[in-house]
C-alpha cells in the first residue's frame, strides 16, 4: 500500500469509528475499508487528492451501506478533487430498504427505436406496456423507471432522450464526464429512477444518510440552466452550443474507481 493510501486509510478509519453510531446495523467495518483500499489503489488521479477529502467521501457510501467494490457507488476524480456518486443498482438498494411504503421490485429499463412502450390512464388508474424488439441496439429514445409496492400499488416515472439530455446539459455535475460518455445507458436509468424515487417516501435512519443520498445525486437542481438563444428569423427557440472545448482525461475529465 502507497504512503497516500495509508494515509486514507488510517483517516478513514478514524472516521468510520467516530460515526459508529450513523452506520447501518449490519456494516462491516474490516470489510468495506478492505473494498474501500482495493479500488483506490486502482484510480487513476488519487495520489493528486486530498487524503481527508477521499476519506469523506469514501464515508458517505458506508453511512448508506453501499460497497464501491461492488460498483454500487464510486468516488470518481475529477479536477484534483473526489466526489461521491451512486450507482444504479446503488439506487435500487437505497430505495427497497428505506422506502416506508414496502417496496416489492423497482427498475429502470431503456426504450429504443422499434421497442413498443406505451402509457394509458383507463378509470384514472395510470398502466405502462412495454414490449421492447429482441436484441435492440438501436438509439435510445428514452427511459422509464417503475416501482411496485407489496400492498399492490404501482408508480411509474418516463423521461425521452431528449428530456434527459436536457437535464444532464443544465444540471449535471459532470455533463461531459466518463460517467455520461462511456455508461449512457446505465446514466438515463437512473436519471429516471432518481426522478421517481421523489414521488417514493425516503425514511433514513440518520441525517447522514439523508445527506449522503442528497450528495451522491449527479444533478445539482440549483444550478441556473444555460440560457437558451433564439433566432430573429424563427419565434421558436433552439438550443445553441457557443463553445465547445474537449477536455481529455489529463486536463480533468473524471474517473470513476474501478476495478482492474
Amino acid at each position: 500500500m502507497s504512503d497516500k493510501l495509508l494515509v486514507i486509510h488510517n483517516n478513514l478509519e478514524k472516521l468510520l469509528d467516530s460515526k459508529r453510531e450513523a452506520m447501518p446495523s449490519n456494516f462491516n467495518k474490516t470489510r468495506f475499508l478492505q473494498n474501500c483500499m482495493t479500488v483506490l489503489q486502482d484510480t487513476k488521479g488519487i495520489a493528486q487528492c486530498d487524503a481527508t477529502s477521499v476519506a469523506r467521501t469514501m464515508l458517505k457510501g458506508a453511512f448508506l451501506g453501499l460497497d464501491f467494490f461492488n460498483k454500487e457507488c464510486y468516488a470518481i476524480v475529477y479536477g484534483g478533487s473526489v466526489q461521491f456518486q451512486t450507482d444504479y443498482k446503488g439506487e435500487k438498494k437505497l430505495a427497497k430498504k428505506y422506502s416506508v411504503r414496502p417496496v416489492k421490485d423497482i427498475y429502470a429499463k431503456l426504450v429504443r427505436e422499434g421497442d413498443d412502450f406505451q402509457e394509458e390512464v383507463t378509470d384514472g388508474q395510470q398502466t405502462i406496456s412495454f414490449a421492447p424488439k429482441p436484441f435492440n441496439d438501436r438509439e435510445i429514445v428514452g427511459a422509464f423507471a417503475v416501482v411496485l409496492f407489496h400492498d399492490g400499488g404501482m408508480t411509474y416515472e418516463a423521461m425521452s432522450a431528449a428530456e434527459i439530455e436536457k437535464t444532464r446539459q443544465d444540471y449535471s455535475k459532470q455533463a461531459n464526464g466518463q460517467a455520461w460518455t462511456k455508461s449512457k445507458g446505465e446514466m438515463y436509468k437512473k436519471t429516471v429512477l432518481r426522478r421517481l424515487c421523489k414521488n417514493i417516501e425516503l425514511d433514513f435512519d440518520t441525517i447522514e444518510q439523508a445527506m449522503a443520498f442528497e450528495d451522491s445525486s449527479d444533478f445539482d437542481m440549483n444550478k441556473e440552466p444555460k440560457p437558451q438563444q433564439q433566432s430573429p428569423l424563427n419565434p421558436e427557440p433552439v438550443i445553441i452550443e457557443g463553445e465547445f472545448t474537449e477536455v481529455t482525461e489529463s486536463e480533468g475529465d473524471p474517473v470513476e474507481a474501478e476495478q482492474g
